[in-house]
């Protein structure tokens, strides 16, 4: 006979998985059009402008872009804790592994957010 608390909390995990790929996958197009828009970006006297013709709400669709992609970085980190607490209730090497895996992503998108986001503000700064 089966343990349902066992069913539940396997269920649980695959639950938070599908979310986790999700986000993921999310991120990935997010960071990929992030992008493409700042490729249309040169920065000039500390600031960006943008290079070729310049298309109406640019500067809004960049922020709100930013936005988004700090939104899904935050929910994927919630994921990834509720992931931590589900691996810590199973003693499955498996789920210890894709755990794993899962916090290397987060850690690989929370680097080239910081590097997209982060970087060019700091490189722009003028030295005094």
């Amino acid at each position: 006979m089966s343990d349902p608390n066992l069913e539940l909390q396997e269920s649980g995990w695959e639950e938070l998985r599908r979310e986790a790929r999700k986000i993921e996958g999310d991120l990935d197009v997010k960071l990929s059009s992030y992008a493409k828009l700042g490729a249309r970006f040169t920065t000039q006297g500390g600031g960006y402008v943008e290079s070729g013709s310049p298309t109406v709400g640019s500067s809004r669709s960049w922020k709100s872009m930013e936005m988004e992609i700090e939104s899904l970085l935050e929910n994927l980190l919630d994921i990834n804790d509720a992931m931590s607490r589900c691996a810590a209730a199973s003693a499955a090497t498996s789920v210890t592994q894709k755990l794993a895996r899962h916090r290397d992503i987060l850690h690989e998108f929370t680097q080239t957010v910081w590097i997209m986001l982060c970087l060019p503000d700091l490189i722009a700064i003028p030295a005094p």
